[in-house]
């Protein structure tokens, strides 16, 4: 159970979105990570056949993806923009998608409210969808991309907007439900792959940087990461000299995060890697952009 990416390119009239993307995606959450506009929702619609490919080759579950009538028997989506009949009940609209989904009675009946119960929506049955929160609504359609049991599920920005009480809830029942799928998580949210994924893509720009386990991507950053605590006044100095990943403010000042290859020209404290740091290390990088490793 995995899907096979090689040589994947797509393009939008003359411009580019995918550059001769290979990925192996195996069973268990993966993480597809990248800014706005890196490729990830075009990545996301060609593998749930909603784009056509230009050029590579694509297999999901060992079925080609120009089969694309066999590829959505066995894949669910839940595209960023989610939208399902405002007017209709949640019970009722599940059902609807059911009988769209081909599932005969005896088994919409059986399978509906086992997925209600799963995404914690069982006592909101006759709610109205368009009364639901923005959390219930996710779960509404986690539930509903995998009512027919895909053995692929694809999710795309599913914790945007959400509050971190629900972005917990919901990423907990990804990785419930990734216990015997494949579950692709696409998002800009750094917090989210590194609470949910065990391998992880970063795309930018429609390439690929980094494709494996998010122990090694943390890796990359090692040695690379220092804490200090300075003064207001001295912020705008350490973000011109140095990649800054996070800080917070206490009176008057302020303890900074921030990366850099060489001894910082400050009082600061090596400190231990996390997603984050190796992420915004990865697209420095990229962009080819040095630091100033001086602190004047």
């Amino acid at each position: 159970m995995e899907i096979r990416i090689r040589g994947l390119s797509k393009y939008y009239g003359k411009k580019q979105a995918l550059k001769n993307i290979s990925l192996t995606i195996p069973r268990g959450m993966f993480g597809l990570l990248g800014p706005n506009g890196a490729g990830k929702t075009t990545l996301m619609k060609v593998l749930a056949t909603l784009l056509k490919k230009q050029e590579g080759r694509i297999e999901i579950c060992g079925i080609p993806i120009e089969n694309a009538a066999a590829v959505r028997a066995v894949t669910g989506y839940l595209p960023q923009e989610f939208s399902l009949y405002p007017n209709m009940g949640v019970y009722e609209a599940m059902d609807y998608l059911g009988v769209l989904s081909g599932l005969g009675k005896a088994e919409r009946k059986k399978r509906i409210p086992i997925l209600l119960r799963k995404v914690n929506l069982q006592d909101q049955t006759k709610t109205k969808v368009k009364a639901l929160s923005g959390g219930m609504r996710r779960r509404l359609g986690i539930a509903q991309a995998i009512l027919h049991d895909p053995k692929v599920l694809i999710v795309d920005e599913p914790t945007a907007g959400l509050d971190p009480e629900e972005r917990v809830r919901f990423r907990n029942l990804l990785c419930e439900i990734a216990e015997e799928r494949v579950v692709i998580l696409s998002t800009h949210i750094v917090g989210d792959i590194e609470a949910t994924c065990e391998n992880v893509a970063v795309l930018d720009h429609g390439e690929i940087l980094y494709h494996g386990t998010v122990t090694e991507l943390i890796r990359m950053a090692d040695g690379n990461v220092y804490t200090a605590t300075v003064s207001r006044k001295d912020m705008e100095k350490i973000k011109s000299a140095y990649l800054v990943t996070s800080m917070m403010t206490m009176g008057n000042n302020v303890t900074v995060r921030f990366l850099s290859e060489s001894v910082p020209g400050i009082r600061a404290k090596k400190c231990e890697a996390g997603v984050e740091d190796a992420y915004m290390y990865l697209m420095h990088e990229k962009e080819g952009a040095g630091h100033v490793p001086e602190f004047v």
